[in-house]
C-alpha cells in the first residue's frame, strides 16, 4: 500500500524508549496493543513504518520499528503522526462509536436545517468535540455527548444538534431566537459565541 488516501490517525510517536531504537508511542486504538494488527503505518510524508515488537509502557506502547536501530535515528522520529488509509479500518463499531475521519465533512442539522459543517474532531483531554463551522461564521467547538448531538447519520451526511444542549443559545435566549440559536443577522449566539462550552 502506499500512502493513505483518506488518512485515519493511528498514533503519534513520543521520546525514544533506551538506546536500541524503541519508541514510546501514544496510540488512539481502543487497545493500545491492537496498532500493530493495522499492518503499515505511515507519516504524513508517505514513510511506511512496520512494527517488529510492542509492548505497553504505562499510558503509552514502546515500539520497535523495522529499521529503526539506534537512539539517534528514534529521536529523530519524535513528534512523527501516524495513519492507516480508511479502508483497513473495519465498520463494525459500537452503534455510538464513529471514526473522526467520517465526521468531518457532515453537515450540522438542527430543527430549522442545516446551520453548518463539521470542519475538524478534538480531544483535549475531557471528550470529543467538534468543530463546527456555522453559516457564514467563525467556528464553534460543540461537545460531542449524546444531549448536544442526539443524531449521526454518516450514510446521509449529517449530524443533528440540539442548539441548547450544545451551548449555541441561552436558556433564556432559546425562546426569543428559536431554536436555531439565530440572530437576524446570522451570527450565532449563546454564552460562548466562539467555544461554545457549557
Amino acid at each position: 500500500m502506499t500512502k493513505p488516501q483518506n488518512p485515519v490517525q493511528m498514533a503519534v510517536i513520543g521520546a525514544a524508549h533506551g538506546i536500541k531504537g524503541e519508541l514510546r508511542v501514544k496510540t488512539f486504538t481502543g487497545d493500545p496493543l491492537a496498532l500493530a494488527d493495522y499492518g503499515p503505518l505511515y507519516a504524513k510524508d508517505g514513510r511506511a513504518f512496520q512494527i517488529l515488537d510492542i509492548r505497553p509502557a504505562g499510558t503509552v506502547v514502546v515500539v520497535r520499528f523495522k529499521g529503526v536501530s539506534d537512539r539517534n535515528a528514534a529521536e529523530a522520529l519524535a513528534g512523527t503522526e501516524l495513519f492507516v488509509d480508511r479502508s483497513v479500518l473495519p465498520d463494525d463499531g459500537e452503534e455510538d462509536e464513529f471514526y473522526h475521519a467520517d465526521l468531518i465533512g457532515l453537515e450540522v442539522r438542527d430543527d430549522t436545517g442545516v446551520i453548518g459543517r463539521v470542519v475538524a474532531v478534538h480531544n483535549f483531554g475531557g471528550g470529543d468535540i467538534l468543530d463546527v463551522t456555522l453559516a457564514g461564521c467563525k467556528g464553534v467547538l460543540i461537545p460531542f455527548t449524546q444531549a448536544a448531538v442526539p443524531h449521526v447519520s454518516i450514510a446521509d451526511g449529517f449530524v443533528q444538534v440540539d442548539p441548547l444542549a450544545a451551548g449555541l443559545v441561552d436558556d433564556d435566549e432559546s425562546e426569543a431566537l428559536g431554536r436555531s440559536g439565530f440572530d437576524p443577522k446570522g451570527r450565532p449566539r449563546g454564552p460562548k459565541d466562539a467555544g461554545g462550552n457549557r
